[in-house]
């Protein structure tokens, strides 16, 4: 099913009538933000779940705050008209959600302040972001990620996402499946678009805030997940690149990511080259919990049906 609607302009319309000039602001510069949300269908109950809803809005707003943008929305508005759209698309199967906060001027000038801000939002059917989900090829990108005090990651700009164009691009045209990127100090940071996770001496690690992550919504569920239900605490610390070398287990996260085991680093299989328990456990949760079959997680799941 294709799309056939947006939100723009303060309304739903038809997907052909959702339209920007190349004079916009933020397609010359970068000059807007964005957020990921994931919906999934269970095909028992005839229903579609967004996944985590509340959370992606509220980063939009902080995002949205970062970059000087005024959004017109409070959470729970943004939430019903995503409902709305969603219901006007019919979609019967997972879906991606897109809500875009963007400088409209038409002009040229670089600068933040004094332009019109606007929203829009569409969504459309998707599947796996990566398809060797349960055993991907990583390297480490030659690129490094963005620093905090240069377009901040904790925003999801734009602009910013050409960073991980090139280290996304480069890692493909290599012959890999994704990129693991350093932040300028040589620790570890993420992934092209994913947070990071080792599973090392049983012990779950991932890198800190200030490693310049994106702080991500399916990185918080997991460490919640890894302690409610497998009884694994998280460690927040730098990782350095070799210890991926010798880790029992890594996996990336994200929304659009989902959860995807890494079996490889470099030409260096990790632990048996083949996914791991914490790793499988945690998949396995993660894609019932979406689907608002966990009674105990299902409050994190929006039905869009009545």
């Amino acid at each position: 099913m294709a799309t056939r609607y947006a939100f723009f302009g303060g309304a739903i319309v038809p997907i052909e009538q959702a339209r920007v000039s190349i004079m916009t602001h933020t397609l010359n510069y970068g000059t807007g933000c964005f957020e990921g949300i994931r919906a999934y269908w269970n095909p028992d109950e005839e229903q579609l779940f967004i996944f985590r809803m509340p959370e992606h809005y509220e980063r939009l707003h902080q995002s949205s705050h970062i970059l000087h943008c005024q959004l017109p929305y409070t959470v729970q508005q943004l939430g019903d008209i995503t409902i709305e759209l969603l219901r006007r698309e019919g979609f019967r199967q997972d879906t991606y959600i897109r809500p875009l906060v963007y400088k409209a001027t038409e002009g040229i000038g670089v600068r933040l302040h004094n332009l019109e801000d606007a929203f829009a939002l569409f969504a459309l059917p998707y599947g796996k972001y990566v398809d060797s989900e349960e055993g991907c090829r990583a390297c480490v990108s030659s690129w490094r990620r963005l620093d905090d005090n240069m377009i901040p990651p904790r925003a999801k700009v734009v602009g910013s996402y050409v960073n991980s164009a090139l280290c996304k691009t480069e890692a493909a045209l290599n012959g890999y499946d994704e990129a693991i990127v350093l932040d300028e100090e040589g620790h570890v940071s993420e992934g092209s678009a994913e947070n990071l996770f080792m599973v090392r001496r049983g012990v779950l690690v991932t890198p800190g805030e200030t490693a310049n992550i994106l702080e991500g919504i399916t990185r918080a569920t997991v460490m919640q997940l890894a302690r409610e239900e497998l009884g694994i605490e998280t460690v927040v610390r730098p990782i350095d690149r070799t210890e991926l070398y010798v880790a029992d287990e890594l996996f990336y996260c994200g929304t659009g990511v989902q959860i995807a085991v890494v079996t490889e680093v470099d030409h260096r299989p990790i632990g048996s080259g083949q996914m791991g328990p914490v790793g499988r456990m945690l998949r396995d949760l993660y894609f019932d919990i979406v689907r608002g079959r966990n009674a105990k997680y299902r409050h994190w799941c929006t039905p869009v049906y009545a």
